[in-house]
């Protein structure tokens, strides 16, 4: 089965009952969702700048409620609002990347750690597979939107497997601040096929039920990420 085949297989949601009024979103919750979405996804790129009247007309909702939205967003880092200029989106520096890096290997180690002894081991089966030989053909293609959604894929179910809502939060955070910069690269020629065998090796250490050799594998993961980094920043930034 082709990779992005396998992907929207594991990630096809439940039927789920209709949402009760109680459940559904308010307009609040959506302008914070959508501006995350557009910011993470470099929509918005950084440095720009964000206009309440202009995201009150867009939304249909009062400059206050865009202004709760702007006061989320700067908690989490991807906004700015400077006096007499406004909100304006991020910019991240290389020291903070740096930063990001060294915290990411902390808890995204920890977190590999935590879903290999509370997951039994037959749930990386299914990941095995998709880091398997089908992404042969798929980093032959340079399929990098398939690789990426299969990192993603890896990370939503060892945070589940994890159960571990503080780190869940805390990493869902730090991720929404850097992920454009991870698919940048993943560009960077021969960096998906390193990534690529070193979640082989991690899965499969998490299959053995070794835990403490697949958090030591993730942190080689991110210390690796972060030397390409450094390698390549001036491209990438």
């Amino acid at each position: 089965m082709a990779v992005r085949e396998n992907i929207k297989t594991l990630t096809r949601p439940a039927a789920a009952p209709a949402a009760t009024p109680a459940a559904t979103k308010g307009p609040s919750d959506q302008v914070l969702e959508d501006l995350r979405r557009r910011i993470v996804s470099h929509d918005l790129p950084p440095g720009t700048r964000l206009r309440e009247q202009d995201l009150a007309g867009e939304f249909g909702v009062s400059r206050a409620r865009i202004r709760d939205a702007f006061g989320i967003l700067e908690e989490r880092g991807l906004i700015e609002r400077i006096p007499n200029r406004g909100a304006i989106v991020t910019r991240l520096q290389v020291e903070h990347i740096n930063e990001l890096f060294e915290v990411r290997e902390v808890l995204e180690a920890q977190m590999v750690r935590l879903a290999t002894e509370k997951a039994p081991p037959e749930t990386w089966d299914e990941l095995i597979e998709v880091f398997g030989s089908a992404m042969d053909g798929t980093l032959e293609r340079h399929d990098l939107d398939s690789y990426a959604e299969a990192i993603e894929l890896f990370r939503q179910r060892c945070l589940e497997a994890a159960d571990n809502e503080v780190l869940s939060n805390i990493l869902d955070g730090l991720y929404d601040r850097i992920h454009a910069l991870i698919r940048r690269l993943i560009l960077v020629p021969g960096r998906a096929a390193e990534g690529r065998r070193q979640h082989q090796d991690i899965l499969k250490a998490m299959r053995a039920g070794k835990a403490e050799k697949a958090e030591r594998l993730k942190r080689e993961n991110i210390r690796n990420a972060m030397a390409w980094f450094r390698d390549y920043q001036k491209y990438l930034l």
